[in-house]
């Protein structure tokens, strides 16, 4: 069915970056603008490609499956992200470099973090520490929420409000084996991040989360403010402080 684990389309591709390749022409196939209407947010999950390294004995990053022999530096990943940041509309990484790479994070966020929006998911794991000290090491300038990975709604709602105190993003976020709770989309709103990942409408697990965000929105009427504007380029510049 080309699905994943997670519901997300997992079609056979060539390469990696043909990835990249079938969503500018399935973009355009659907009428719409790529890179004026619709955007990019990349999930390259860089800390199993350190594993890989490590297993072989290596530090780096190997693409274990399009090319096992290979295994690169941060610099040299960093570099591949910002010739794709050049050459498509990609407006959000995620999991940039692995989880223990703090140095290399202080480079890509000094590198693309004036245009491109870096979520910290396995460098922070919704934890107030570790984004504080992304913060102090000026480290990605977002971080993915998710709830029962720090394990109280306290918990959640300090992560949140310190990465907003210091104009990082937040992005609320659900987690591998999902269930139809809307929990998740009723905190995005009610904390006001403004984004919200929970994959393509796919299977009732995503769906059910969309159809209690249009229920929200219906709720609210013209109350409710769009979020659109947080690509704006001035609302994507973050403030280290």
């Amino acid at each position: 069915t080309a699905v994943g684990d997670e519901g997300g389309f997992a079609p056979n591709l060539a390469d990696n970056e043909d990835a990249l390749r079938v969503i500018e022409e399935a973009v355009d196939k659907a009428g719409y603008s790529f890179g004026h209407q619709i955007f990019i947010a990349l999930d390259p999950a860089t800390s199993e490609l350190a594993n890989a390294a490590r297993a072989k004995g290596k530090d780096g990053y190997c693409f274990f499956s399009s090319a096992p022999d290979r295994v690169i530096s941060s610099d040299a990943l960093i570099e591949l992200w910002a010739d794709w940041c050049d050459r498509y509309p990609i407006r959000s990484i995620e999991d940039g470099l692995a989880e223990d790479d703090w140095d290399g994070w202080a480079k890509l966020t000094a590198r693309l973090g004036d245009r491109v929006q870096l979520v910290g998911d396995d460098l922070f794991v919704t934890n107030p520490k570790f984004l504080q000290r992304g913060l102090d090491e000026r480290c990605a300038n977002s971080i993915l929420v998710k709830v029962n990975q720090i394990g109280t709604l306290s918990e959640t709602f300090d992560a949140v409000n310190l990465a907003q105190r210091n104009r990082y993003s937040a992005v609320l976020s659900h987690r591998s084996g999902e269930t139809e709770d809307t929990t998740i989309a009723d905190l995005a709103v009610a904390t006001n991040c403004g984004q919200i990942k929970t994959g393509a409408p796919c299977r009732s697990d995503r769906n059910a989360k969309y159809n209690q965000l249009l229920r929200i929105a219906e709720d609210l009427g013209e109350t409710g403010i769009y979020g659109g504007g947080l690509w704006n380029k001035a609302e994507r510049t973050t403030t280290m402080v």
